[in-house]
């Protein structure tokens, strides 16, 4: 007979080496990021002189490319740390943000874009593997929700940053932001050179003992193709991830073209998501550690708010209420799916972060993430193509996806490390009160 007992949130959370640090060079680089990712097409089109046609179909070839360098990036962290490679990334954008002023023919804005977005592209894989170096069980938790409450903060200070430069300097301006962003890079590679990397060194999926980890990098990513539990997992978040990309892309089309509302309310909404991520992130996302529940539950939960609130549009689009009606109704619906982004973005990142084996941590995130690059690179065509059908067909299919990644992450959570499904994995006893490993999901 065992007994299961489980850590509560009473027993503390390991505290990161460095914590504070980290997380103050993520916000620095979140106010460079928001300097020039509202204005991306306008901003480069001051800063290098080019045309906007020019600007634009460079940044989206050498947006592509960026994915497909992705993978390398998975490998680079497996093999050399993704503190070291964090740091290289952030050098990298540093120097790229520092030339764009010197970039004003084609070949010049081309390698330095390239070069850019290689970086840009990759980042999110090595923050990801970088949380799950630095930090182990709840702790990963925190970090996922701390990273995106300070990432909406500063993305919204650097939009308002940017906006006060701009009506000092006029279009002028542009180029002081790209070095400051450039300076912004710095300070960031510069404080999270401080944090310090903890290795558990837990075997590889299929590859059990010492040399686990050896074996990891001489079988790289078939590795990761073996490991159907988490191809299952990055298959769940590719229909979340079509989710996530309502608000930047469907919300404003449908608002536009089906709802015939004004274009205003799209700014509103943004406002409301960006001010809910920021102010209240960090609590609603302790507040589902603290429960004890499963991050596989939880990220199913925020899957399930999403469906609620893109039913809501469904509803709302039908009903077509008067303005007033209408207004109130878009933002309770925008509440209600920002609710679901707080739920889920930080179970299912540290659920990612720790379903994949530390030896091959990188291979695995970067096939994790590639299903938000292509929820974002499928979902303009997709929901352009479903509204010119019915308004109501691109948030039905939504609904559809997200009820699909819920049950998938139900179903998932008997298949998945126990280590990734809890926070803090329940410890096993004997009759006698001792210890007993846990090696699978209770």
């Amino acid at each position: 007979m065992t007994v299961f007992t489980r850590k509560t949130a009473a027993s503390g959370e390991a505290k990161v080496a460095g914590e504070r640090s980290l997380l103050l060079g993520i916000g620095i680089s979140s106010v460079g990021i928001g300097m020039y990712i509202p204005f991306s097409l306008v901003f480069f089109h001051h800063v290098t002189g080019l045309s906007l046609t020019v600007v634009g179909l460079v940044m989206t070839v050498t947006g592509l490319a960026g994915l497909a360098f992705m993978p390398l990036a998975g490998t680079a962290v497996d093999r050399f740390g993704a503190k070291r490679v964090n740091l290289v990334l952030y050098g990298i954008r540093t120097l790229g943000f520092a030339l764009y002023p010197f970039a004003g023919s084609l070949p010049a804005f081309a390698a330095v874009s390239l070069v850019t977005a290689l970086a840009d592209r990759s980042f999110g894989v090595v923050q990801q593997s970088l949380i799950g170096e630095v930090a182990q069980g709840s702790a990963r938790d925190r970090l996922q929700a701390s990273t995106r409450a300070l990432q909406n903060a500063g993305m919204g200070a650097g939009a308002l940053l940017v906006s006060g430069v701009l009506a000092l300097w006029d279009t002028g301006g542009f180029t002081y932001t790209a070095w400051g962003n450039s300076l912004a890079f710095a300070l960031a590679g510069l404080l999270v050179g401080r944090v310090r990397a903890v290795r558990v060194g837990r075997p590889t999926a299929g590859v059990v003992g010492p040399a686990g980890a050896a074996a990891a990098g001489s079988v790289g990513y078939r590795t990761v193709l073996r490991d159907r539990p988490f191809l299952g997992l990055t298959a769940a978040n590719f229909l979340t991830a079509l989710g996530y990309s309502a608000l930047s892309v469907l919300f404003p089309l449908s608002l536009s073209t089906w709802s015939a509302a004004p274009d205003s309310l799209t700014g509103a909404a943004f406002t409301v998501n960006t001010a809910l991520c920021a102010g209240i992130g960090v609590l609603i996302a302790g507040r589902v550690r603290r429960s004890g529940a499963r991050r596989t539950r939880s990220a199913a939960l925020g899957a399930l708010l999403f469906a609620a609130a893109f039913v809501g549009q469904i509803v709302l689009g039908t009903l077509r209420p008067g303005r007033t009606a209408t207004l109130v109704a878009l933002l309770a619906i925008v509440v209600v799916y920002t609710l679901g982004e707080l739920v889920h973005s930080p179970s299912g990142g540290a659920l990612s972060v720790s379903a994949a084996p530390e030896a091959v941590r990188g291979r695995y995130l970067a096939t994790y993430q590639l299903s938000y690059s292509l929820a974002g690179a499928l979902a303009p065509s997709l929901f352009t193509a479903l509204l010119a059908v019915d308004g109501r067909l691109p948030w039905a299919l939504l609904v559809v996806a997200a009820l699909g990644a819920a049950l998938a992450l139900l179903r998932l959570e008997r298949h998945l490390p126990a280590e990734a499904v809890h926070a803090e994995p329940p410890v096993v006893r004997d009759t006698t009160g001792r210890p007993v490993p846990v090696t699978a999901a209770a």
